[in-house]
């Protein structure tokens, strides 16, 4: 749900025009900060996972999804990012073992019937390479969803927190040292920041990035991923009501009845995931003492 504050304050508070900028500023400070209080550097093959799942769920995640902003309206996108629960249901299949329940896959289809209601609008423009990006990364975030479930947190920290402050740390600097060339390559130095921008990109950072990527790979590493996948669905039933509540944007009868389905679908889903069928990652007894005892 933090998520779907990304546009209000990316609308309002943020630079105009520097998408990269704020993918940047997002994940870099976001991820120095995790890795500064986890105290713990990848060790072993958790270099080169680390570097793959920074890259997947964050570096390519974010500048494909910059480029589908740019180029198509964003009920196009939003609705081939809802098709997210079925590419990891297909991926968690074939890589985990895990066949998704029909409940779930209801769900997933009733979700991207409500986000369409939700953010669809008759005239949509249909960019092939806006097209291509907003699918790529979305098949992107959806392999290092699943990736991230198979290889679960790193070993041989204090606790399972420590991990998942680690590791979330781990990726975001990746990502954000994959961002920072492109951006200077594409928008250039930075502009001089007032103090809207500032806060800005201090809520993106702590809250929107830091906070919101440490539950999301909590989740990953715990739920079946496409039960995690399927809340996504909830980004844009947020950014709706806070543009109706802060930004005075009407919402019609259809609008209304598409964040219902969503909610709909979410619950149902997050109801009838339970242990799906086929085999979750095997782990040793330290880690689920680890898991037994974390908060």
């Amino acid at each position: 749900m933090l998520w779907g504050t990304t546009y209000l304050v990316t609308t309002e508070l943020l630079p105009a025009d520097r998408p990269l900028l704020a993918g940047t500023m997002r994940a870099l400070p976001a991820g120095l900060l995790l890795v500064a209080a986890a105290r713990a550097l990848p060790r072993g093959a958790w270099w080169w996972r680390a570097a793959v799942l920074g890259t997947l769920n964050i570096g390519l995640f974010f500048a494909l999804l910059f480029v589908a902003a740019y180029r198509l309206p964003g009920g196009v996108a939003a609705v081939l990012g809802a098709l997210g629960p079925f590419v990891v249901a297909a991926l968690a299949f074939g890589l985990l073992g895990q066949r998704p329940s029909s409940r779930v896959l209801l769900a997933g289809t009733a979700g991207v019937a409500g986000v369409a209601l939700l953010v669809l609008r008759s005239a949509t423009a249909l960019d092939p390479i806006g097209l291509a990006a907003a699918a790529g990364g979305m098949v992107s975030m959806s392999l290092g969803t699943v990736l991230g479930r198979r290889w679960g947190v790193p070993e041989g920290n204090a606790s399972r927190r420590t991990a998942l402050l680690a590791l979330t740390g781990w990726q975001l600097t990746v990502g954000g040292l994959l961002l920072a060339p492109a951006t200077l390559l594409v928008e250039g130095l930075p502009p001089a920041l007032d103090v809207a921008n500032v806060a800005g990109f201090a809520y993106l950072s702590l809250v929107g990035t830091a906070g919101a990527y440490l539950l999301w790979f909590r989740g990953v590493t715990t739920l079946p991923p496409a039960q995690v996948t399927l809340l996504g669905l909830l980004s844009p039933v947020v950014a709706a009501v806070l543009g109706w509540a802060a930004l005075g944007q009407s919402l019609s009868g259809g609008q209304l009845a598409g964040a219902a389905l969503v909610l709909a679908a979410v619950v149902a889903g997050a109801r009838g995931a339970g242990r799906e069928r086929g085999g979750a990652p095997k782990v040793g007894k330290s880690t689920l003492l680890k898991a037994a005892t974390a908060p």
